[in-house]
C-alpha cells in the first residue's frame, strides 16, 4: 500500500514539526531547569551506553543470531582497539588498530 501525495507531504511537515518541539524543548525555558545530582549524574553516561547500543549487535551478530565461527574478524578487532584505547586513550588510535586487525584478519587470513 503506497500513500498518496498529501498524505506524503503532511507525514513529512508532521515528523517536522515533532523534530522542532522536542530539538527546542529545552531551548524554551528562561532559565535552567533543576535537574536532580543524582540524574545529572547518570546522563554523563548516555552517550556511551548509546555507542555501546549501535556497536556491539554488530559485533557479535551476524544476521540477528550470535557468531558460531572463531573465524569472523570482528569481536578481535573489537578487542584490539579496546585495548588500545585502555592504553593509549586515543580515538584516532583505538580506530586504526582495530580496522588494522579487521582488514588483517579479513584480506590477510580470508576470514
Amino acid at each position: 500500500m503506497s500513500m498518496g501525495y498529501w498524505e506524503t507531504v503532511l507525514t513529512v511537515l508532521g515528523l517536522a514539526a515533532i523534530t522542532v518541539l522536542t530539538r527546542s524543548f529545552f531551548l524554551l525555558p528562561q532559565r535552567e531547569l533543576p535537574i536532580p545530582r543524582w540524574l545529572n549524574e547518570a546522563l554523563r553516561y548516555a552517550p556511551l551506553a548509546a555507542l555501546v547500543a549501535v556497536v556491539a549487535p554488530e559485533v557479535v551478530l551476524t544476521n540477528g543470531h550470535l557468531i558460531d565461527s572463531w573465524r569472523d574478524p570482528r569481536p578481535y578487532a573489537a578487542l584490539a582497539g579496546g585495548l588500545w584505547y585502555w592504553r593509549r586513550r586515543g580515538i584516532l588510535g583505538t580506530i586504526v588498530c582495530g580496522m588494522t586487525v579487521l582488514l588483517a584478519l579479513r584480506f590477510g587470513l580470508g576470514w
